[in-house]
């Protein structure tokens, strides 16, 4: 039993109820609830706060479990966090093409990550390419742009099934992953499910993607992280139960004729042509294989030995970029020039001498200019952009570009 008169540090409350200390202020700044201060002003505990700490996590386990688990809020193609995302630079990219292009019947995203771009440019006059090094990535592709058949009664069915999934025993997700990147409880769902849908039969293989991209965006929703998977938060505060939604997919006659490739940019473009092929290459020495490869574990489903701190898989040569490497200027100058396109649009930000080391861009703005002179004229356009950084470094005037070619 707490002794009444008895008050304790913050640091003996992180510790005991597992939170982090911007959990509590939060609780606080929202009169949830209510520290006494000591002589120097640090806010200290007594049993009276700790209760109603303990009411707070009993209220939100409760809630949790209480979730409604339905389908009524679809799933979009922007639902997910992604370093280097260009969902707030649509417009502008938008904005330059109509303005700068003329009869865009084709639009190809090379270096698509989450396709957000292509997705954009999808519609009933305009056939989109689309292609990334990440199989994961590759997955969603399938799901938002193929025109192949899919059951979405059956497809709502079975999410519908995922989310009621009661799981107990341990697997490769939660012995390598339960307790740092997820809850236990997500941990072993998230197992359960991707074994699941492994060992089915009767669906088609987009009808699969469909699935898995679902369980890799709900991943990503309850992850204990910063937005990627180089490392995991110390303190594991996500505690937001597993949830899988259906995609919002666009018409079957929209995807007509889409294009989707899971392979090296560099290889591809000597097999493809288009009217516009828009770039988007990773800019510094931060390779994505890193940065989502527990999504890309999960998506290729293989179960690998995983190592270190971060539990990544020790073979990830076959998804690394060399446009993250000092190689990068040369690897841009291969690929522009075997590229058949009526416009290049190339987006790349003015890091080149800013940043941290690791954050620095790989090919400055005269390697990018020299290259894309060799196929026509070229046109600049700026945007004021904010940069992810995982160090603190305050970069100030940073600013998104495109470099738009119309070739000879």
């Amino acid at each position: 039993m707490k002794d009444l008169n008895t008050v304790y540090p913050t640091g003996y409350v992180l510790k005991k109820y597992n939170i982090t200390r911007q959990t509590l202020y939060n609780w606080e700044k929202a009169g949830l609830i209510s520290p006494k201060r000591d002589w120097r002003g640090w806010r200290v505990w007594d049993s009276s706060t700790l209760l109603d700490i303990e009411n707070l996590l009993s209220s939100k386990k409760i809630q949790n479990n209480n979730k409604t688990i339905s389908n009524n809020q679809r799933l979009m193609i922007n639902n997910r966090r992604y370093l280097g995302s260009k969902q707030k630079l649509i417009p502008f990219i938008k904005k330059v093409v109509s303005k700068e292009c003329e009869d865009i019947k084709t639009f190809a995203d090379i270096f698509a990550g989450t396709g957000v771009v292509a997705h954009e440019f999808n519609d009933i006059n305009t056939k989109i390419i689309v292609n990334d090094i990440l199989y994961s990535n590759y997955l969603a592709y399938i799901t938002w742009f193929s025109d192949d058949y899919y059951d979405f009664k059956k497809i709502s069915k079975l999410i519908d099934e995922f989310n009621n999934m009661v799981v107990s025993k341990d697997n490769y997700v939660s012995r390598n992953f339960g307790g740092t990147y997820f809850t236990i409880e997500n941990a072993r769902k998230i197992g359960a499910i991707r074994e699941e849908i492994e060992s089915m039969t009767d669906i088609t293989s987009r009808e699969k993607a469909i699935l898995i991209t679902s369980l890799l965006y709900a991943m990503d929703k309850v992850a204990n992280t910063c937005g990627h998977y180089d490392a995991y938060i110390k303190i594991l505060d996500t505690t937001e139960p597993l949830y899988l939604q259906v995609p919002a997919i666009k018409k079957q006659e929209i995807n007509k004729g889409n294009m989707i490739f899971n392979e090296d940019a560099n290889k591809l473009v000597k097999r493809i042509s288009s009217d516009l092929i828009y770039i988007d290459t990773p800019y510094n020495s931060r390779q994505y294989s890193d940065a989502y490869h527990l999504l890309e574990n999960i998506a290729r489903w293989e179960k690998p030995e995983v190592t270190g701190v971060a539990r990544k898989m020790i073979d990830r040569s076959k998804i690394k970029s060399a446009y993250c490497t000092v190689k990068a200027p040369k690897v841009f100058e291969d690929l522009i020039s075997n590229i058949d396109s009526k416009y290049i649009l190339v987006s790349y930000n003015n890091m080149g001498q800013k940043g941290d080391g690791r954050s620095n861009a790989k090919i400055s703005d005269e390697e990018i200019i020299d290259s894309l002179r060799k196929k026509g004229e070229i046109k600049v356009f700026y945007t004021d952009f904010q940069y992810f950084t995982a160090g603190k470094t305050q970069l100030k005037d940073h600013k998104e570009r495109l470099f738009l070619c119309k070739c000879k």
